[in-house]
């Protein structure tokens, strides 16, 4: 009698503790929670496999690591064999995978444990039992296709370590005194959401004022935390107040260059939508960071040629401050419900 014939009962009383998990994870979902979940109660040692391509639209390794964020107490191993993804892809399709996962795990599982119906062809193939574990999806009904295709409609089900993938960043910037602050913290309550601040704001605020050149490396790595921090946080859209470009704009300001590795720092980050604000049809409010009135176009026209240069998705908002709000509300709402590109 084989493994995968050996009575229910017989599985429960036999000393089985070895497990095993296999899948591709792209992306990890709540329904892979419950799954690894339920295999570690199950069994005393559980090892899951990530198996992943090369042209997958998330990288293995990213995936990887948030199986390791996700279950620090789970052995997770990277199989990179290009494989076949169906039996009808090779007619050797189960003797390749046979031949990967023991070459990766040679001690073989007891127990495999899947939500889909290749689970006792694997098992029986490495010689283990398989324990369905909810096949009907109605415990957790998502999937990673789901997720994949359609990230905002099934944001409950992504797991807080992945969200920041999928959040979708929008940038807030101009000149003084436009209302960028404002509006970050208004539309991050209209949409439910985060927003993050102004790192060096408050940088200068604990140094009475005062601006150095030795602070622009904080200023830059301090908003980079705070946006990766946030995007933790985040409810599907994440709204940035400043962007690096900026850092690099106000060290031309107050030094007198516009540092090369700052406009490459700004090169690297990625933002989704810009809302760009303009100087005009607005006052010039007085406040104690603000010392540059007349240099509010100046600011606005390297943004904007920028912004165009790189064919980054922007709009320029105008008009009062309450006309800028409904044209934020209605690109984000676009954005929001742009369809996610197929790779």
């Amino acid at each position: 009698m084989t493994d995968i014939q050996r009575p229910h009962e017989q599985i429960v009383r036999d000393n089985l503790t070895t497990g095993m998990v296999l899948g591709k994870f792209l992306p990890p979902t709540l329904g892979h929670r419950y799954l690894i979940d339920f295999a570690r109660s199950w069994c005393d040692r559980l090892t899951v496999i990530l198996g992943s391509l090369r042209r997958e639209p998330v990288p293995g390794e990213q995936r990887v690591k948030w199986l390791n964020e996700m279950f620090p107490d789970v052995r997770v191993l990277h199989l990179t064999d290009e494989n076949p993804q169906y039996p009808s892809e090779h007619p050797d399709f189960w003797q390749i995978w046979h031949d990967s996962i023991r070459r990766i795990m040679p001690e073989g599982p007891d127990l495999v444990f899947a939500s889909e119906e290749y689970g006792f062809k694997l098992a029986g193939i490495l010689g283990a039992s398989y324990i369905p574990v909810d096949t009907p999806r109605e415990l957790v009904p998502v999937n990673a296709t789901m997720v994949r295709e359609s990230p905002m409609e099934h944001w409950q089900w992504i797991p807080e370590c992945v969200r920041p993938w999928f959040v979708k960043k929008v940038c807030i910037i101009g000149p003084e005194s436009t209302g960028k602050t404002t509006l970050a913290r208004r539309l991050a309550r209209e949409f439910g959401t985060r927003c993050v601040a102004e790192y060096a704001r408050g940088y200068i605020e604990t140094h009475n004022g005062q601006v150095t050149p030795e602070m622009f490396p904080l200023f830059v790595k301090g908003q980079r935390a705070s946006e990766e921090a946030m995007s933790r946080q985040a409810n599907r859209i994440l709204f940035c107040d400043t962007d690096h470009f900026t850092t690099a704009l106000y060290h031309e300001l107050y030094v007198g260059d516009r540092p090369e590795w700052i406009v490459r720092e700004a090169d690297s980050r990625l933002y989704d939508l810009y809302l760009l604000c303009s100087h005009e049809g607005t006052p010039y409010m007085e406040e104690s960071q603000r010392q540059h009135p007349e240099m509010r176009e100046w600011f606005f026209e390297p943004c904007l040629r920028r912004l165009s240069q790189r064919g980054e998705q922007h709009i320029i908002l105008t008009g009062s401050l309450e006309e800028r709000f409904g044209q934020a509300c209605r690109a984000v709402t676009a954005l929001l419900q742009a369809p996610v590109p197929q790779c």
